[in-house]
């Protein structure tokens, strides 16, 4: 009987790591009846963070919040309270900022307009609720607003020349002429997961790095990092720290807040136990929408392929496509839905029914 663990990050846009997961045990059970599956779908602190966190630990309970979304309007989410531990006896909040304020929530990028407002306030009901841990996902943001609508929700105020509260995002970014925090509310422990170690500023900042994605164009990129270095001067915050450009400088925010900057899937990892659940299997599945040159820097597939190698463990991949620049000798096998489906249209179109045949064909590789 084969021990399978499934951690797969979510395939962004199309399925959940959790959903997939489903697929990928369905279609692996579809070869190997007899195999046993521990679900453990894993995220790096962006989309699907909240989900994954829900479906690998008992008896966390999604909490309905309703906050402003990045498109100006109320949308309804949740925020996530994981049981009591010695850690933490009031419990943990799990925050994304993707469910709140996230680039996926647009029908249409708001690159000057959009900002962190939501995600402030899913955080500020988790206090609200007395937790003593906070462990926030920063990735899939919308914004380039340097984490002032999140701190804004959270009592800070952000007053142009004639006191008078600036434009909301990176609109009113370069207005700020004082920032108030005496009614900042107190952090808890937090910790923010990141797989980003851009700066705030400069050719690696926020802006260059990130604001065309969403919806900066070139003469747009100077005067925002440039409001930005201006921002992290009002904050005393070192521009230059690793992370600090994460989610459009809401990593400098958070850092400010007393926050700390952590890699996003070694935390999620340590946090849902998946170690000693890949120690006690045979195999471990992992995937992400693209595996590519880039998925070797702290992304999912490559950080767990190298937990499996420290426990002798054999390692697949499932990928929605896999580049030539990628590196899959880290796996045992890999399976490509794009190879599978015949297209990536096709693979995009129906991603259970092709993550149920890569399970399949993984199954019958090892």
């Amino acid at each position: 009987m084969t021990r399978v663990v499934l951690a797969p990050d979510s395939f962004k846009g199309t399925i959940t790591a959790a959903d997939a997961a489903v697929s990928l045990a369905e279609g692996w059970a579809s070869v190997d009846p007899s195999a046993t599956f521990v679900h453990r779908p894993m995220a790096d602190g962006g989309e699907g963070t909240v989900a994954a966190f829900a479906a690998a630990v008992p008896g966390a309970r999604r909490m309905p919040v309703v906050v402003d979304g990045p498109a100006g309007v109320p949308i309804e989410t949740s925020w996530l309270l994981l049981p009591s531990t010695a850690e933490s006896p009031e419990g943990t909040a799990v925050v994304d900022l993707a469910s709140t304020s996230g680039i996926e929530l647009l029908d249409e990028l708001r690159p000057w307009d959009a900002d962190t407002a939501g995600f402030g306030q899913a955080i500020a009901a988790a206090l609200d609720h007395g937790v003593s841990r906070l462990v926030v996902g920063i990735g899939s943001s919308a914004s380039t607003d340097g984490g002032t609508g999140m701190l804004s929700a959270l009592g800070a105020r952000f007053l142009d020349a004639a006191g008078a509260p600036v434009a909301r995002g990176a609109r009113g970014l370069a207005d700020i002429a004082t920032v108030d925090l005496t009614a900042l509310r107190a952090a808890p422990d937090v910790r923010v997961l990141t797989d980003v170690t851009n700066p705030l500023v400069g050719p690696r900042g926020a802006a260059a790095v990130f604001g065309p994605q969403k919806g900066l164009v070139a003469d747009d990129i100077a005067p925002v990092d440039a409001a930005l270095a201006h921002l992290a001067d009002l904050l005393s915050l070192d521009a230059t720290l690793p992370g600090t450009g994460a989610a459009g400088g809401t990593g400098g925010a958070l850092v400010v807040w007393g926050a700390t900057l952590a890699p996003g899937a070694a935390e999620v990892a340590e946090l849902i136990g998946l170690a000693d659940a890949i120690a006690e299997a045979e195999v471990v599945v992992t995937g992400e929408g693209s595996y590519d040159g880039q998925s070797g820097d702290g992304k999912v597939p490559s950080f767990i392929a190298g937990i499996a190698a420290s426990a002798q463990v054999t390692a697949v991949l499932a990928a929605g496509r896999i580049t030539a620049d990628s590196d899959t000798t880290l796996f045992a096998a890999s399976a490509s839905l794009t190879d599978l489906a015949g297209s990536s249209a096709a693979a995009l179109a129906e991603p259970a029914r092709w993550l149920r045949d890569a399970g399949a064909s993984l199954a019958r590789s090892v």
